[in-house]
């Protein structure tokens, strides 16, 4: 995938006429390699934007991401903020740049239920943003996310969280009646049907895998056995 990433505001680069420029020039460069490799090489085009944006900024973002000249594939929701809360209490905590981990959670989880929201459920979003357990993944994913990324958990915690909250998150799943997580998604957004539950969005997810950038939430049930007999050896 080809991620595109609308910075924090204030910048020339979070508004409308910057990044759809910079869009145009993006989707044609991808567009004449997937058609001169006769559709053998085809990249996800993910446009990343901030939690800082305001309703009119967003809106406009949105607008782009809707437009099939762009050939936005999905929206990741959300990059880190330049916004201090008051529960941070480290001496760093005034410093300049972009905050993530614990303190993005719920700012994130309330970015992708709006983008979710204005998008009417019809563009696949990527969850990024304070996950550290299955519990978060799965608030992300009810509010919108169709897929959902981990960085600073991963630090603390190590490659082996993403086995184990992958474990949990199934039966999170199961205990709310869903057959998958796709049927989760976006349920905590009342009057806005999940539009994703289609090719278009089964192909997106396909691509990311067979990239190898996540691997599909379930195993076959003799492979599940195999690696959870390997991970009580570990």
């Amino acid at each position: 995938p080809v991620p595109f990433s609308v910075p924090n505001p204030p910048t020339s680069l979070s508004s409308s006429t910057a990044t759809f420029r910079m869009l145009r020039h993006i989707s044609g460069r991808t567009q004449r390699v997937h058609k001169s490799s006769g559709g053998r090489r085809c990249k996800a085009l993910l446009l990343k934007i901030s939690p800082d944006l305001t309703d009119e900024q967003l809106q406009d973002i949105v607008d782009i991401v809707l437009d099939p000249q762009y050939g936005v594939s999905g929206v990741i929701v959300s990059n880190t903020t330049i916004s201090r809360p008051d529960s941070l209490i480290s001496d760093n905590k005034t410093a300049k740049g972009g905050l993530s981990g614990a303190p993005l959670k719920d700012k994130s989880t309330a970015m992708i239920r709006k983008v979710y929201i204005m998008t009417e459920g019809a563009v696949p979003i990527i969850g990024v943003g304070g996950i550290s357990t299955a519990a978060d993944a799965y608030e992300k994913i009810r509010a919108g996310a169709s897929l959902v990324q981990l960085y600073t958990a991963l630090v603390y915690q190590g490659p082996g969280m993403v086995r184990r909250m992958k474990r949990e998150l199934v039966k999170l799943v199961h205990a709310d009646g869903f057959k998958n997580v796709q049927m989760a998604v976006g349920a905590d957004v009342k009057g806005v049907e999940n539009r994703t539950l289609n090719r278009i969005h089964d192909d997106f997810v396909k691509l990311i895998i067979s990239q190898q950038l996540v691997e599909p939430l379930e195993l076959p049930p003799q492979q599940q056995e195999k690696r959870e007999e390997e991970e009580e050896e570990d």
